[in-house]
Parts: C-alpha cells; structure tokens; sequence
C-alpha cells in the first residue's frame, strides 16, 4: 500500500519537463512546414490543430500533477474499467474507412479510446502488481495482469487497430519482471509468438525449437509440464498459417510490402518508399524548411503524423532525426532512472509502464519510417500530429512527474 502524506516539491524532474518542451517545439516547426501549401480551414492545418489540441493537453497534465498520489492510486481500477468501456463504444457508432477506432462527440476532432485506454491499463497493472508483489514468483498469479491487459487490447484489435493493440501489451513484461516474476514465466509468455513467427521456414522453425528445448531443459521444470510446454509451441507453430489467413488483407498486404516492397511500389508499399526517398534525399543537413519536395509536391502520405519523420529527415536532415531520438531515449532513460529510485512499487511500476509505452511508440513509429517494420500508424509521441494522443502524451508526462516527487514520511 501507499504511504503518502504531504507533497514534498524538492526536485521537479526539469529535465523531462524540458525534453518534453523541446520535442513539442519541434513538432510544431515541421508541422508549420507541412501546414504552408495546405488549404481548408483553420481546423484543417496541422500546425494550428495541434496547438488547439496542446491547450486541453497542458490542462489535463497540470491537473493529473497536482492530484495527491494515493488518488491516483485509488481509483486506477475504476479508470481501467471506464477505459474498458470507453473501448467498447465505437463498435456502436458509424465505422470511419471500415474501422471502429473513433468517437465523434462534437469536437474539433474525433476522440480515439484506446489511446486512453492504454494510459488507464498501465496504471491499473501498477496498482495490481504493486499490491500483490509477493506472489508474483509463481506463474499462475502473472495470469491475472496478463488478463488485465489482454480484455482491451483484444478489444482494440477487433477495431482493428494491431499497433496499439501492440502497444497495449508491451508494458507487461517489463512491469512484471520489476515485480519479481521470474524471467522463465516471462519467457513462456513470449515463446509462442516466435514458434508462430518461425514456422514460415523450416530452418528457422528447426532452430527455434532447439532453442526452446535447451531453455525448458535448463529451466528443470517437471516432465509432464516440459513436454506441454515445447509440444505446444511447436503445435502454435505448426497452425501459423490458419492464424496468416484470420488477418484483415490490409494487414496481409502491410507484411507482404515489408518484406517485399517493390513487389507493390504503388500499392500498400508507396508508403514506405516515399519515406525512404525523403530521408534519403534530406542527407545530413536536409534541404531547409520548407524545401521539402516530397512533402509539399504530397508524395509522401501521412506526413503531419505516421512519417513526420520522414519529413524531419528530409528538411532538416538527418543530424535533426538523430538528434531526436537520442532526446528521446535521453527522456525515456530519465523516467527509469526514477522508477528506480521511487520510494514506493505502485510509482516505479507505473514509471516503468509509461516509459515502455513512449518507447514502443518512438521504436515503432522510427522503424516503420525507415522500412525496419510493417506501417503500424503509431506517431511518434510529442512531435507527430494527432488529438487523441497527444493529450494522452501529456497526460502521461503528468503522471511522471507527479509520481517523480518526492514524499515526506
């Protein structure tokens, strides 16, 4: 439990705060870039969009700040099913391009639950896992936080959103294992997505299960539990292509340009093509702002969002990528830092699970830029364009910074 009593404002976390500022700033340098040969009205400017939407962003993070800590605490359960239900709604409205990932409530823009409901699942895990620390080194007490985040990231999947249904995901294992849950259970939970992966080729299904034999043979668990344990992957493996056809055929068609893009260089791959010919083209320094051919001759879609990276790079070069991703990880590693130095489990837990949610969010959205990984549609947290995620960005900064200080005893 949470022993909180008056808020000690020793050290505000200034260098979060200020990488936050600078990320934000940047982001709207570029996006004033993209905004010059746009028409429309004023909501149909990225640039002016966003510094609409940073007002309610800023609020929100202020007011999430000042909240006692054991508030937050209380009432994370109550937010998570809030966020269960919040999830749910869309599949009640009219779809958006054959999705269900957007609420229209009379806003300037569409609201998308599911960014909010990622922030109130990491908070919901921490307080879980916080509260029943102990019993976390046997394996069936790690079912119940894995149910916690699979009810809405399934839900989110069946939008169908697979990025944030990913992301969704990603905070479970780095909480669990600072909970104290064995690394073997960890890796049990993780096993099944390589033998589906492999089993495509022989070579690589053949030394996947030599590798998931030594590790359940080094783990010395009974007979019985070792034999279900690799007889079941390799029966996940051997059915991967029942799990191949289930996929939408957009999401077929994202992998196939991943690992093939000039099969279709004018199909689900023009994406990704359009974003390497604008980073490459930007070289170190970029062509100046504003001098952008692929962005403003419109060659390169989803620019104020899924790739404004690709813009960056090709502006102002690559030393301005460069140098916002090593902010980015500078930021990411800050919040770490002080979930390790947190004085209770609840704040560094849910440190842990934010840190890992900005991380996914910047790996993904750099990855799919530079044709590392199939487009996700995940922007990159602070700089790209978008309602719904930006004030979940800085509702998550708010957090921070909140569960950064310090308590009096």
């Amino acid at each position: 439990m949470i022993n909180v009593k008056t808020k000690q404002y020793k050290e505000l976390p200034i260098s979060i705060i200020g990488s936050v500022i600078f990320l934000t700033l940047v982001g709207l340098v570029v996006l004033k870039s993209i905004s010059q040969h746009q028409g429309g009205g004023f909501l149909n400017n990225p640039f002016n969009k966003q510094l609409l939407i940073l007002i309610p962003a800023l609020c929100l993070a202020l007011l999430i700040f000042i909240l006692p800590r054991f508030t937050i605490h209380k009432y994370a359960y109550p937010f998570y099913f809030i966020g269960i239900i919040i999830v749910s709604l869309p599949f009640f409205g009219p779809s958006h391009a054959n999705t269900f990932r957007w609420l229209d409530i009379g806003l300037p823009f569409n609201i998308q639950p599911s960014e909010f409901a990622k922030v109130f699942t990491t908070i919901a895990l921490a307080r879980y896992l916080s509260d029943h620390t102990i019993q976390m080194r046997k394996f069936h007490s790690i079912l119940i936080p894995i149910g916690f985040v699979l009810i809405p990231s399934l839900i989110v999947m069946k939008q169908p959103d697979l990025g944030t249904s990913i992301v969704m995901l990603i905070p479970v294992l780095p909480m669990l294992y600072w909970s104290g849950a064995r690394p073997f259970y960890l890796f049990l939970m993780v096993a099944p997505i390589f033998s589906m992966l492999t089993a495509f080729q022989t070579v690589s299904f053949t030394i996947w299960a030599i590798i998931l034999g030594g590790i359940i043979i080094g783990a010395r668990q009974t007979m019985i539990m070792s034999i279900t344990l690799f007889f079941g992957n390799i029966f996940l493996g051997l059915i991967s292509p029942l799990a191949w056809n289930s996929l939408s055929s957009y999401q077929q068609g994202r992998i196939i340009s991943f690992l093939n893009p000039e099969k279709d260089p004018l199909g689900v791959a023009y994406q990704v093509i359009q974003s390497k010919t604008a980073i490459g083209s930007g070289g170190i320094f970029g062509k100046g702002w504003g001098a952008g051919t692929q962005t403003h001759l419109k060659f390169l879609p989803v620019q104020e969002s899924d790739f404004i990276l690709s813009v960056m790079g090709e502006e102002m070069g690559f030393i301005m990528v460069a140098s916002i991703l090593l902010l980015m990880g500078y930021l990411i590693v800050q919040i770490l830092k002080r979930a390790f130095l947190s004085k209770d489990r609840f704040s560094s837990l849910a440190l842990i699970g934010i840190a890992s949610i900005l991380l996914a969010h910047a790996f993904i959205n750099t990855a799919m830029t530079v044709g590392l990984i199939p487009v996700k549609g995940l922007p990159f947290p602070f700089i790209s364009a978008g309602g719904s995620f930006l004030i979940t960005s800085y509702m998550m900064v708010g957090l921070v910074i909140n569960l950064s200080v310090n308590y009096s005893d």
